[in-house]
């Protein structure tokens, strides 16, 4: 069966993530191992006795994350689960392209630990007297139409983050800009305006110095072609090449998230299923909304990998 790994992000993560793959799998082990070496952090007292305020912190959070994303991957494969192609959301499209052959595991959790602590830099510039920048879900609206309530807020430090689904967009912007925007987007019909416990507007040009230190950062690394299909937030369509990877990673920090494309090309694809392997079933929820033809399962825990047939 053709099937697409798809990695979850940052907002993931909780405490004990991944204690269940580690104890199961000395290949996990190793892993983790590994992980802590390159990251320069102890990951398993991070996860199995750090607090949730701890994991937080976006440095720490993009390395456990992505550590339980490839164990995920690891505890599938021992299980005679291949993947066929990948796909992450945000944080965990560099799960995939390590997956997927353009990223060395040694120089993987070194990049997105330094992502994490220039995104959170960045952040703090954009915070403002009325508070901190971040994040907002609007539900009940399609793309077209939170384009046209974007376009009443033109001039507002606010900006569309993520196409989530058919029916979801995320919003970043400054404190004020998405308290403009919730009376916008409710007076357009939207039936819900949620604002996300993340600590900063991702996904929007309030991360341009992230973004240039990022570029900077990404110089040093080795990018390979990919050995099997993996899809970029950015354009929703598959990555050709290395050089073409590493330009996204850096376009990815500043630009919109476009998930419903990445997953229209999936499906275009002729995957036939596709597995959440990583912390959480957002991902597996999202699919749910955007299609019922191929399913979407969560695999990042081993009873739920153990009962994948």
């Amino acid at each position: 069966m053709k099937t697409c790994f798809l990695f979850p992000g940052q907002g993931a993560q909780y405490p004990g993530m991944g204690k269940d793959l580690w104890e199961a799998s000395d290949q996990v082990k190793e892993l983790f191992r590994r992980a802590s070496a390159a990251s320069g952090m102890e990951m398993t007292r991070l996860l199995f006795e750090g607090t949730e305020e701890e994991l937080k912190a976006t440095d720490k959070t993009q390395v456990a994350v992505t550590l339980v994303n490839a164990a995920a991957v690891v505890a599938c494969r021992e299980r005679g689960i291949e993947p066929d192609g990948f796909a992450g959301f945000s944080l965990g499209e560099y799960t995939a392209l390590y997956e997927a052959g353009i990223l060395r595991l040694e120089d993987l959790f070194p990049i997105v630990k330094t992502r994490g602590l220039l995104m959170e830099k960045a952040s703090r510039g954009a915070d403002t007297a009325g508070g901190r920048a971040g994040m907002a879900a609007v539900l009940g609206l399609d793309l077209p139409a939170a384009q046209a309530a974007l376009e009443t807020l033109r001039g507002e430090p606010v900006c569309l983050a993520n196409h989530s689904s058919p029916q979801q967009v995320v919003l970043s912007g400054t404190a004020e800009g998405l308290a403009r925007a919730e009376a916008a987007f409710k007076a357009a019909g939207a039936k819900r305006f949620i604002v996300l416990k993340v600590s900063g507007p991702f996904h929007s040009p309030l991360l341009e110095e992230a973004r240039r230190g990022l570029e900077e950062a990404l110089a040093s690394y080795t990018f390979s072609d990919p050995v099997k299909p993996v899809y970029s937030n950015v354009t929703g369509k598959r990555i050709s090449s290395g050089a073409e990877a590493r330009q996204l990673c850096v376009r990815q920090v500043v630009s919109t998230v476009r998930w419903v494309d990445e997953e229209k090309s999936i499906l275009a694809d002729g995957f036939q299923r596709c597995l959440e392997t990583g912390p959480g079933s957002v991902l597996a929820g999202l699919w749910k909304a955007f299609s019922r033809e191929v399913p979407c399962l969560p695999a990042g825990k081993l009873e739920e990998i153990a009962g994948i047939a």
